[in-house]
């Protein structure tokens, strides 16, 4: 996540009811669905941009979690999501969610 989008997600909650917001990420790896989900929960960890030390505590999903998957019409999914789905590291990337919401939650 660069700069202005971090920018650009803080003016919307800012300017959103937060309660109602949610992050839909499709990040392809582990390492990066960490990074976004810290950033988008505790600050950016990196404390480079707008976001450094800014805890947005958004939930934030992944399309490859069971109950995204769930929430999509089946036919949806398999056209835009499945062929990744086969190629990206599923175990991995639910592995870094549950790694940035249990720090999260503590």
């Amino acid at each position: 996540m660069d700069l202005e989008e971090q920018g650009r997600i803080q003016q919307l909650v800012q300017g959103g009811d937060r309660d109602r917001m949610v992050v839909l990420l499709g990040t392809p790896n582990a390492a990066s669905t960490l990074m976004v989900a810290l950033t988008l929960t505790e600050g950016d960890p990196s404390y480079a941009g707008p976001l450094a030390g800014v805890p947005l505590g958004l939930p934030v999903y992944h399309m490859l979690e069971e109950n995204v998957k769930a929430a999509i019409p089946a036919a949806v999914y398999e056209e835009q999501i499945g062929p990744m789905a086969f190629v990206l590291d599923k175990s991995g990337i639910e592995e870094a969610l549950a790694t940035a919401r249990s720090r999260s939650a503590a």
